[in-house]
């Protein structure tokens, strides 16, 4: 049976958090299409990992003989995450836009995962492996709308994920998500609740379509 890497990485709890919310219901289709798979789950915001240091960062690019205990401990962290990325069959991602990026946490990921001739470059070892992206935002970002180029979610994402790492990325985008928060968002509240039932409804029938086609 396939195995699913879920990763959250919003500040709130799942009555709280758009992205969680979504990628709950993403969770849920997945686990009724696979009931005997394996989900591993890792909350980004929870237990978030140490930054990338030097150590780590230096012990990917040094013959394995060579490396100090130090950079053996930081770079066998790092292992860790590629080694259970790589026996996913599906990656599903919680991004939330936080001052027009992504958590610090998620990237805190990123960074220990991608490494250069494993992970990342022509040879990737996790090339073609689709991940689900639920990128959640307070406001529109939308062609038109007066934030219209100021998203580093979508673009860093698809550049990190989908060109570096080679993966195949598919967004999920519940926005207007501080609408009902907000007075002055308070006349967007029906276009926040479509799109909110938008992604979730999304999220269930690609959660079914992606496991009918890794089944297949």
């Amino acid at each position: 049976m396939a195995t699913l890497l879920h990763l959250d990485s919003s500040l709130f709890t799942t009555d709280g958090s758009a992205s969680r919310a979504v990628t709950a219901a993403f969770r849920e289709a997945w686990e009724e299409a696979h009931p005997g798979g394996t989900v591993i789950y890792r909350d980004l915001a929870a237990n978030p990992l140490p930054h990338l240091d030097a150590a780590g960062f230096s012990a990917a690019f040094a013959d394995a003989d060579a490396l100090t205990p130090e950079q053996q401990t930081a770079f066998a962290r790092r292992l860790e995450l590629v080694e259970e990325l790589e026996k996913a069959d599906a990656v599903l991602i919680g991004a939330p836009m936080y001052n027009i990026t992504i958590p610090s946490t998620l990237k805190a990921w990123l960074d220990h995962i991608i490494i250069i001739g494993r992970t990342a470059g022509e040879e990737s070892s996790i090339k073609g492996k689709p991940v689900t992206v639920v990128a959640s935002r307070g406001g529109s970002y939308k062609p038109g709308t007066p934030r219209e180029g100021l998203d580093y979610v979508e673009t860093y994402l698809q550049a990190v994920l989908g060109t570096m790492l080679g993966l195949e990325v598919d967004f999920i985008v519940p926005e207007l998500t501080m609408a009902p928060s907000n007075p002055a968002m308070s006349e967007l509240i029906p276009l926040y609740e479509a799109s909110r039932d938008q992604s979730l409804q999304e999220a269930a029938e690609k959660a079914k379509a992606l496991a009918a086609r890794l089944a297949a």
